[in-house]
């Protein structure tokens, strides 16, 4: 009697591999994940949209959470100093070697100040301020609100009948929007502070001289459209930093994905604002 051929797999391992093929993720294509980022990109532009919108309303709605938005304006805003100082300061001592070196060679040195001082109210102290801050505020929000969204402790705020975007979201943009310009102005005369000490000690020119030219070429146009678009940027912080907080789900391990996406969409949301709103402004002045 002929022996009968024993499988090459026993029926256990045909199964274990199978169900291992079942549960393997499938590959998507490159456009597909493209495609799926993209709904995401439109789904959250349109829940911040629903957001601020009942922020702005939640504004004009009483009683004003004062005590909590001054709350945030000494956690968001005092506590930002430090860093906004030291980034200003040092901004400020690299651009003026950088420029005094560049236009020495041409003869032009007495033109760094007025070169420093442009730059500065126009795009560094603004811009570059927003985008530092941004990502240590924005952070901290999306972290703390996203605490709160998985610990269920939005959810109770509605169960008690209150409004979570009047008691969590209109705070924090409002300390973020009346904050930002207050850091802003404070780097701009940071950084133009550092950079006068780097001329006047290492390429010996007055700091009177360097003053007096960074003073008569910036005109009240050139700081509004500066200092004007640090609202909007303040705005922006606390929008997006509150949106991807209330949004977090997942435990700890979705506070630090809210979190880092809060970082990056902060930084790329201020820089594309900032082209907008600069050619806003010179269209205006």
């Amino acid at each position: 009697m002929p022996e009968l051929e024993r499988p090459s797999h026993p029926p256990e391992s045909r199964l274990m591999s199978g169900t291992m093929q079942a549960l393997r993720p499938i590959e998507r294509s490159f456009f597909e994940r493209r495609w799926d980022q993209a709904v995401t990109f439109v789904e959250d532009m349109g829940t911040m949209s629903i957001i601020a919108g009942r922020t702005v309303r939640a504004l004009f709605a009483r009683p004003l959470e004062w005590r909590s938005t001054v709350y945030q304006m000494e956690s968001i805003g005092v506590a930002s100093v430090g860093i906004a100082s030291v980034t200003a300061i040092f901004i400020g001592m690299v651009m003026a070697l950088q420029f005094a070196h560049g236009l020495q060679k041409f003869g032009g040195l007495e033109y760094v100040g007025r070169i420093m001082a442009l730059s500065f109210v126009g795009e560094l102290a603004p811009t570059l301020t927003a985008v530092i801050v941004g990502g240590r505020v924005g952070a901290g929000i999306a972290a703390e609100v996203g605490s709160m969204a998985v610990t269920e402790q939005i959810d109770a705020i509605r169960a008690l009948g209150a409004d979570p975007v009047k008691k969590l979201v209109l705070p924090r943009v409002l300390a973020c929007t009346i904050g930002m310009p207050i850091l802003s102005f404070f780097a701009l005369v940071l950084g133009f502070i550092g950079g006068m000490m780097v001329i006047s000690l290492q390429f010996e020119m007055s700091a009177a001289f360097f003053f007096r030219s960074a003073v008569e070429s910036v005109s009240m146009k050139d700081l509004v459209s500066g200092m004007g678009k640090t609202p909007f940027f303040g705005f922006i912080i606390g929008m997006v930093g509150c949106h991807f907080g209330m949004k977090t789900r997942g435990g700890t391990e979705g506070v630090g994905r809210s979190t880092t996406s809060t970082v990056v969409a902060v930084s790329i949301a201020i820089l594309i604002t900032d082209f907008f709103l600069t050619k806003l402004f010179q269209r205006i002045f």
